[in-house]
C-alpha cells in the first residue's frame, strides 16, 4: 500500500538514498498535466547531487508514429521507445559508463533532441519523470528494477482538465484540437497511469 508523502518529507527520503553507494533513482509518474516536471525541478534545486531523465525524450519521432498511424495518438503509451529508456538507464547505473548523454523532448518543436543534455557521473541521484513509468503494460515492467523509490503524483481530473486546456491554448491549438487531445488522448492516459499502474511507494497531494 502507497504511504502519503509531501514535498519535504520526500527531500528527506532523497537525502537518505545518498547515503546509500552507487546511483540511486526515483520515479515520479503522473498523468499528463499532473506537474511531475515542475516537482522534479524542484526537487533538482533543493538536492545538488541529482540530475533529471525526462521520459519524454524517448518519443518516438513524428516520422515513425505517421508510418505506425499512431500520430493523433502522441503521447499513448505504444508511442515511447521503452528500449531506449531501459538501455540508458541501464548505463546511467553503470559506474564506468561516466558522463551519459540524454535525449530531451522538445514542446516547442514536438519533437525529441537526441543527446540534448549530458548527466555526469558526480550526479549520485537520477529523478526520472514521466507517464508510464510504473504501467503494468509490457515492456514497461521491464523499468522496474531501475528504480529505487516510487512517487505518483495525485491531481484530480477536474484540475487535471484545467491545467491541460491552459497549456494547449498556450500552443495555439483550436478548441476542436483541444477537445480532441484532452478527451481522445490525454485524460484516457491519465486514467490508465493510475487503473494499470504499480502501485507506488508513496503518493504525493501537490
Amino acid at each position: 500500500m502507497s504511504k502519503d508523502i509531501e514535498l519535504e518529507g520526500l527531500v528527506a527520503l532523497a537525502r537518505g538514498l545518498l547515503t546509500r553507494p552507487g546511483r540511486q533513482v526515483i520515479a515520479i509518474v503522473g498523468a499528463p498535466g499532473a506537474g511531475k516536471s515542475t516537482l522534479v525541478e524542484r526537487l533538482a534545486e533543493m538536492l545538488p547531487d541529482s540530475a533529471i531523465l525526462p521520459m519524454d525524450g524517448f518519443h518516438y519521432d513524428d516520422a515513425v508514429l505517421h508510418q505506425l498511424g499512431r500520430r493523433p495518438w502522441k503521447g499513448a503509451p505504444d508511442t515511447f521507445d521503452v528500449g531506449g529508456l531501459r538501455s540508458t538507464l541501464a548505463r546511467l547505473r553503470d559506474p564506468a559508463e561516466g558522463a551519459v548523454a540524454v535525449p530531451v523532448f522538445d514542446r516547442d518543436l514536438e519533437i525529441s533532441r537526441g543527446s540534448a543534455r549530458i548527466i555526469p557521473p558526480e550526479a549520485r541521484l537520477l529523478l526520472v519523470e514521466g507517464n508510464y513509468l510504473l504501467l503494468n503494460a509490457a515492456p514497461w515492467p521491464s523499468l522496474r528494477p531501475q528504480f529505487d523509490l516510487t512517487v505518483r503524483i495525485e491531481v484530480p481530473e477536474d484540475e487535471l482538465r484545467r491545467r491541460l486546456t491552459r497549456r494547449w491554448l498556450g500552443y495555439g491549438l483550436t478548441e476542436a484540437e483541444i477537445a480532441f487531445k484532452l478527451d481522445e488522448n490525454d485524460l484516457p492516459n491519465g486514467r490508465l497511469v493510475v487503473r494499470e499502474g504499480a502501485v507506488p511507494d508513496y503518493l504525493l497531494h501537490p
